[in-house]
């Protein structure tokens, strides 16, 4: 049985855990008494706490985020209650960076800031005089030359199902208010020799299913072309993703993004926003110039998926210029924009603008904006439905040509939010509904609001839904379509079978 257990509840199965396997790759002559065990934030606390105490840990660490800090606070108060000898140690992102707002008051200690020397040494504390550690941890900084590198902790299991994190550095040069990482400035670099090493280890394997947590990873332009490099030597199949900066592409960077074959590289491109006064008051860097030309080349020169960031709730910014914001990627690229919604996460600043922009978060993770002063609580409901069908229809690609139909005579932000509008009236739902119902909705606003011909827009969602195998075409859409139908994806059987049960949404 392992003296300690380091635990926490990924969001999906798909992710593995870098940081606990961290915290067990730097416990020195403590490891051999470590395990780790995953969960995922949709099992039961109960057969949670279960399957931990079976163990019989002496302590349990556990990693809080902000997807499952509610439910790490219960699971808590549980093993408390069943096992009050344990000793629970809560650290991460959530539990690290105070004001708490939400109860982690059963945990015997917490640690502040990155944790592997840290547990490290409050095991070792607790190992030789119980009860002598501070509940609080304060943040001891790792010497990053010295930690060792976690990626032989992933298990086989892990290199053939699941998403493998890796990191190349700590921290980020920028300073926008609504992140964490810009509370370390400094950015440290692990070991690039090491680094590479270590992932000639994992490809080796077998992994190919690698993403970058990195903040800025391409802020040094020595360091990227060696991965680069690495990555360009290998032979396909593989995926890697990265979080680059928009402003910034040197050429021998730009060289090398541009052969990368299709279906291998995936850019996680941070816009936030396009507007200068609302950039410049969160302290966010804007180079509109250096971000247009940059995401040209990355749409028309290179094979990379694009998945660009918009926030909505910034002080300072309202509907209109977010609409503007979006309105104006959308002729930029036509990769994939995620609309988020601005939280306020605990050990940022965003707070000095509670008062002037009169800023209303909810109180519960993950702590989004509920209203501003240029954004009412109706309009930012709204707007959260917006993105959610956005997802569904923009995002997915499932209705990539039919979607052009919805911004006809029209921008995309008001052609869009028309449909949204008239999709949560007639089905008073953002959750549930299948594709084939998407498909028939689409099909009834785009022929009875919009006008258009039926055989046209049935035409048009007919070729986007048959372009994956499997799917099976409403009704009404085989009735008006002039589209050639598969018959292998039309089945008697009035309700779907296994195979098209997995493309429902």
């Amino acid at each position: 049985m392992p003296d300690i257990v380091l635990t926490t509840l990924n969001a999906r199965y798909i992710h593995a855990s870098i940081g606990l396997r961290s915290l067990l790759a730097n416990l020195k002559e403590l490891e051999s008494k470590a395990e780790i065990i995953e969960f995922t934030t949709a099992d039961r606390l109960q057969d949670i706490a279960e399957k931990i105490l079976a163990l019989q840990p002496r302590i349990i660490g556990i990693g809080v985020y902000i997807w499952n800090v509610l439910q790490v606070a219960q699971l808590t108060q549980i093993i408390k209650l069943l096992s009050p000898e344990s000793i629970v140690v809560l650290g991460g992102p959530e539990a690290g960076h105070p004001p708490y707002r939400v109860n982690l008051d059963a945990a015997d200690h917490i640690i502040v800031g990155e944790g592997e020397t840290s547990f490290y040494q409050l095991c070792r504390t607790l190992s030789a005089q119980p009860g002598s550690a501070d509940r609080i941890i304060g943040p001891v900084l790792p010497d990053i030359d010295t930690l060792r590198l976690p990626y032989d902790y992933y298990s086989e299991q892990d290199i053939q199902h699941r998403t493998l994190y890796v990191e190349a550095s700590r921290g980020c040069p920028y300073t926008c208010e609504f992140c964490l990482s810009s509370i370390d400035k400094q950015v440290r670099y692990f070991d690039i020799d090491s680094f590479l090493n270590a992932l000639e280890s994992l490809w080796q394997r077998g992994a190919r299913n690698i993403k970058f947590i990195d903040r800025t990873f391409n802020l040094n332009t020595d360091r990227v072309i060696r991965i680069l490099d690495f990555f360009l030597a290998k032979s396909p199949p593989y995926l890697v993703h990265f979080e680059v900066v928009p402003d910034y592409f040197p050429a021998p960077i730009k060289q090398r993004l541009a052969q990368f074959p299709a279906g291998s590289l995936q850019l996680e491109v941070g816009i936030q926003t396009l507007t200068p006064s609302v950039a410049a008051a969160i302290h966010r860097r804007l180079d509109m110039v250096k971000l247009q030309e940059n995401l040209h080349f990355l749409q028309h020169q290179t094979n990379a998926h694009l998945h660009l960031d918009l926030i909505v709730g910034l002080p300072g910014e309202s509907l209109e210029s977010f609409a503007r914001n979006l309105n104006t990627l959308t002729t930029l690229t036509t990769g994939e924009i995620q609309l988020g919604v601005l939280k306020k996460l605990s050990g940022t600043t965003i707070n000095r603008h509670d008062l002037v922009h009169s800023m209303v978060y909810s109180p519960l993770p993950p702590y989004e904006i509920l209203a501003n002063d240029l954004i009412d609580f109706p309009a930012m409901q709204q707007f959260k439905r917006f993105a959610r069908f956005w997802d569904l229809l923009y995002n997915s690609g499932n209705f990539r040509g039919s979607v052009t139909l919805l911004l006809q005579d029209t921008d995309t932000y008001s052609g869009f939010a028309a449909f949204s509008s008239w999709l949560y009236q007639n089905t008073l739902s953002t959750w549930q509904i299948s594709l084939r119902r998407m498909a028939e909705l689409l099909f009834h606003f785009l022929v009875e609001e919009k006008q258009l011909p039926p055989a046209m827009v049935a035409d048009s969602i007919a070729a986007d839904m048959q372009k994956v195998q499997g799917r099976r075409l409403p009704p009404i859409i085989r009735e008006h379509t002039t589209v050639p139908l598969r018959k292998n994806k039309q089945k008697s059987s009035s309700s779907p079978g296994k195979r098209q049960q997995k493309h429902l949404l």
